[in-house]
């Protein structure tokens, strides 16, 4: 377990590797779940003030599931997440040419629309965050999906990247610069024990 501040990161974070492969997986992320994507309270305003804008993204099963339900909905176990269509794909997700879920969230960011890119669940996915039951320190799982993820985690070792640094930009757009940083070192630091000393 690596500790920085009050972020408890687990060391599957530094010494697994992962790419997602949305060739392979075709952002089954978004559809494969227990509910949508978990949004924080903050978010919930994002989702209010963007709706309007990627609305004519959306699927016509989106709209119309969005329509009758609201923009999010509360659940039990994660607390407030985006709706789902057949509690399957999520309502803000479709389909591309290729079959391949895409954000209307983060297609609107990447055109300039909106300045906000999509549920920070959803970005540092396959990390999880969580909050400790028993303390204010935030905790940070790895957890791809076994079947799903598979190929992506084929990838990330095919291509020698921590997972810690795929996930880069939403790291350090949640927690900072600053703690990516002790993060990079404290994984520099795992990598150079890890290697065999060649001095003779």
């Amino acid at each position: 377990m690596i500790v920085i501040d009050n972020v408890l990161v687990s060391d599957e974070i530094v010494q697994a590797q992962f790419v997602c492969n949305l060739s392979k997986c075709k952002g089954g992320c978004c559809e494969d779940g227990d509910a949508g994507a978990p949004l924080s309270d903050k978010e919930l305003d994002e989702v209010k003030s963007s709706y309007e804008i990627v609305k004519s993204m959306m699927t016509k099963d989106g709209v119309a599931e969005v329509e009758k339900n609201g923009l999010y909905r509360y659940d039990r176990e994660f607390g407030w997440v985006t709706p789902t269509v057949d509690d399957k794909i999520c309502a803000f997700g479709k389909r591309d040419q290729l079959g391949i879920i895409k954000c209307v969230f983060e297609e609107a960011y990447n055109n300039g629309q909106i300045p906000w890119k999509k549920p920070i669940s959803c970005h540092l996915y396959p990390i999880k965050k969580s909050k400790s039951r028993y303390s204010n320190n935030v905790l940070l799982n790895y957890e791809p999906r076994e079947d799903m993820c598979s190929p992506a985690c084929s990838l990330g070792k095919e291509l020698k990247v921590p997972v810690y640094k795929f996930l880069k930009e939403p790291i350090t757009r949640e927690f900072g610069e600053q703690f990516y940083q002790v993060l990079d070192e404290i994984a520099s630091d795992f990598y150079s024990a890890d290697k065999p000393n060649d001095k003779k």
